[in-house]
C-alpha cells in the first residue's frame, strides 16, 4: 500500500529552522519525483520544492530559494526539506507528494502532477 508520512513540523520563531521528513512506503522511491507543497489558511496549495529520481533534478520555488533545501536518502526511503531563516509567511500545512514523473521542474511541481499525498504536517512561524 502506497503511503507517505510527514513529520517534523512545529512552532518556531522567525529566523529559526525546521527539518521536515517524508517517509515513503509501498513503492520504489528512487523511480519517482517527490515534492513538498504547502497550504496557508485561506490560500491554495502551492509547490515549494521537488526532487527527481536519483536526485538528478531539483526545483525550489523563488519564495524559498536560498533558505530551503531538499534532499533524499533512498536507503531510508525518506525525502527531507530543510527550512532555514523561516518567516511568518512560511506558516502553513506542509505536504509531501509523489509526482507523476521522475523529473522535477517548476512545471511538474503542481497539484495536477501529484498522484499521492501525505497527511500533512503543520509549520507555524511566530514570535
Amino acid at each position: 500500500q502506497l503511503q507517505l508520512v510527514e513529520s517534523g513540523g512545529g512552532l518556531v520563531q522567525p529566523g529559526g529552522s525546521l527539518r521536515l521528513s517524508c517517509v515513503a512506503s509501498g513503492f520504489t522511491l528512487d523511480y519517482y519525483g517527490i515534492g513538498w507543497f504547502r497550504q496557508a489558511p485561506g490560500k491554495e496549495r502551492e509547490g515549494v520544492s521537488c526532487i527527481g529520481s536519483r536526485a538528478a533534478s531539483t526545483y525550489i520555488a523563488d519564495s524559498v530559494e536560498g533558505r530551503f533545501t531538499i534532499f533524499r536518502d533512498n536507503a531510508k526511503n525518506t525525502v527531507y526539506l530543510q527550512m532555514n531563516s523561516l518567516k511568518p509567511e512560511d506558516t502553513g500545512v506542509y505536504y509531501c507528494a509523489r509526482i507523476r514523473s521522475g523529473f522535477c521542474s517548476a512545471f511538474r511541481t503542481r497539484v495536477d502532477f501529484v498522484d499521492s499525498w501525505g497527511q500533512g504536517t503543520l509549520v507555524t512561524v511566530s514570535s
